[in-house]
């Protein structure tokens, strides 16, 4: 699998990426760090511990990182995420769907990414 073929396949802007980036070489390289990165277990951590500060720290992150590399359906998510935790200190009714989609979207995007990564 080429890298365009997997953002093709995760719905994510490879022109964008390319742009920023430049090299195939390169949008890998960084591609794969999203396997280790920390952001959405961090995440996932914070709002079992009922912890909204860091949650939305977390969510801030995962958007920035998704940004960066044009991962644009986790982007989204992210964000949206991120808007719902938001100065809160309590988390409300609206957590669950907006955390629902950013679990779909990164358990896609990443199946996506280790596929790349095995080829």
């Amino acid at each position: 699998m080429t890298v365009k073929e997997c953002y093709e396949l995760m719905g994510a802007d490879y022109e964008g990426v390319m742009g920023r980036l430049r090299t195939e070489e390169r949008v890998k390289k960084f591609l794969l760090k999203v396997l280790n990165d920390k952001s959405y277990d961090l995440l996932i951590d914070s709002i079992e511990g009922g912890n909204a500060e860091e949650a939305f720290r977390a969510a801030h992150t995962m958007k920035g990182v998704c940004q960066n590399l044009s991962l644009t359906p986790l982007y989204e998510s992210a964000s949206a995420l991120s808007e719902v935790l938001r100065d809160q200190k309590e988390f409300g009714a609206d957590l669950e769907p907006a955390l629902a989609k950013v679990k779909e979207d990164y358990a896609q995007m990443t199946a996506h990414i280790k596929a790349l990564e095995e080829e």
